[in-house]
C-alpha cells in the first residue's frame, strides 16, 4: 500500500492528503489512468541499499558496495554524474522525487520540460516515487512530471506514494520520539524498505558537521546547502536508526566502505 494504484485506489476513492489537514482528492478518470494497475514490485526484494545524500558519501568509495544491492533507492533527485559514481554508485530502482524540488529546480515546468526529461535519465530505469497527495500545492507539479515523462517516450514508472502509508510512517516515528513537522525523505525510504527487503544497508545518513575522526563533513555530498530550521529532526531520526542497526535490524555505513566492496 506505498503506492497508489487503480487496485487499492479505484475511482471515486478519497485520498485525504497526509500533509495538510482537511483537504482530499477524489480519484477521478484523470487521476485513475495515472495509477499503476497494482505495485509493481516483487517482494520480497533481497538487498536493498538506500542511499541518503549526507556528505559522509564523499570519498567513501562506496559505490561499489552500493551498486551490489539487488535494489537501490535514492532521495530527492540527486546528482549523479561521473564524478560521484565511485562514492555513491550509479544504479538507481527507485528514486523519490519532491514536488519542490520540481518547482526550484525545474520552474514547475510551466515553461520547458526538456531540461527535467534529459535530467531523469541519469537514473535509469527506475521508479519515480512522488508524494503527489501530501500537500495540495505539490499535486500540480507532480502531475506535470508524470506527463513530461509520459510524453517523452520515458521508461521511467511514476508510483504516486500513498498518503495513508505516509501517514501512519510519520505517526509510527512520532510515537517512538520523532518531533518533527515532517519525517525526512530518507527516513521515509528506510521505513519503506523494512517493509519489502531481506536485508536493508544505509549509505549516507550522517546529520552531523564532523565524522567519527572529527573531520568536517559537508550536508551533501554535491553541497553543503542546509535545510530550513525545523522541518526535519535529522538527529532524532539517526538515533532511531543507529538502534536499529545496534539491532541488527539494518547496516548503516558512517565512513568509507572497504576497496573491495564490502
Amino acid at each position: 500500500m506505498f503506492a497508489l494504484t487503480r487496485e487499492n485506489s479505484p475511482l471515486g476513492t478519497v485520498l485525504w492528503y497526509d500533509g495538510e489537514f482537511y483537504h482530499s482528492h477524489t480519484v477521478n478518470n484523470d487521476t485513475y489512468t495515472l495509477f499503476v494497475q497494482e505495485t509493481p514490485l516483487q517482494v520480497p526484494l533481497k538487498r536493498c541499499a538506500i542511499v541518503g545524500n549526507g556528505g559522509i558519501l564523499k570519498h567513501s568509495g562506496c559505490g561499489r558496495a552500493i551498486d551490489q544491492a539487488n535494489f537501490v533507492m535514492r532521495c530527492n533527485l540527486p546528482p549523479m554524474s561521473k564524478e560521484y559514481t565511485q562514492d555513491v554508485g550509479s544504479r538507481t530502482h527507485l528514486v523519490t522525487a519532491n514536488p519542490s524540488i520540481i518547482e526550484y529546480r525545474f520552474q514547475n515546468l510551466l515553461w520547458s520540460r526538456k531540461a527535467f526529461v534529459e535530467s531523469m535519465r541519469a537514473y535509469g530505469r527506475s521508479y519515480i516515487y512522488m508524494p503527489a497527495f501530501s500537500m495540495k500545492p505539490g499535486t500540480g507539479p507532480s502531475l506535470r512530471a508524470y506527463h513530461a515523462l509520459a510524453d517523452s517516450g520515458s521508461n521511467q514508472t511514476v508510483l504516486f506514494a500513498n498518503p495513508d502509508f505516509l501517514q501512519n510512517v510519520g505517526r509510527f516515528w512520532k510515537d517512538r520520539g520523532v518531533h518533527a513537522k515532517r519525517l525526512s525523505t530518507g527516513m521515509f525510504l528506510v521505513s519503506l524498505a523494512l517493509g519489502l527487503c531481506e536485508e536493508v544497508a544505509l549509505y549516507g545518513f550522517w546529520p552531523f558537521s564532523v565524522d567519527l575522526e572529527e573531520r568536517p563533513v559537508s550536508h551533501h555530498y554535491y553541497d553543503n546547502v542546509l535545510p530550513f530550521n525545523g522541518f526535519h529532526a535529522m538527529p532524532e531520526e539517526f538515533l532511531q536508526l543507529w538502534s536499529l542497526h545496534k539491532s541488527g535490524t539494518l547496516r548503516m555505513h558512517m565512513g568509507r566502505c572497504p576497496k573491495e566492496g564490502g
